[in-house]
């Protein structure tokens, strides 16, 4: 077995990224007395997304932040899209059929083909 050094990773994933390579890292954590500081960074960037109860709401982010532990930016990138790629489709679904944004449609439609039509928004 071989050794390999992990980091945590902060990540942005904005909604409309099309792949690990839209993902953005922020900062990482260089050691684990490092982790407090990245912590609170990502504690502040994913703050105006809490509701009037302080629970997360995936519907109110402008983008997805994750922690990642890996041992490379590509890794990071890789696993933070994978991980949000639900959260960005559910939160695009919610502008489309909560505020017919159309922006958020054609991020639906072009990058992960799904249509989101008039009976979508019935429902």
């Amino acid at each position: 077995m071989l050794y390999k050094q992990k980091y945590f990773y902060l990540c942005k994933i904005p909604l409309s990224a099309e792949g690990p390579s839209d993902v953005e890292i922020v900062t990482k954590a260089e050691d684990n007395k490092d982790f407090p500081r990245v912590f609170k960074k990502y504690e502040e960037l994913r703050s105006h997304a809490f509701n009037e109860d302080n629970l997360y709401s995936i519907v109110r982010a402008d983008d997805i932040f994750d922690l990642i532990r890996t041992g490379s930016e590509e890794e990071a990138r890789e696993e933070a899209y994978e991980k949000a790629e639900t959260e960005i489709v559910t939160n695009l679904r919610h502008r489309v059929i909560h505020n017919n944004d159309e922006n958020a449609r054609a991020i639906l439609e072009e990058v992960h083909e799904i249509d989101v039509n008039q009976d979508d928004e019935e429902e």
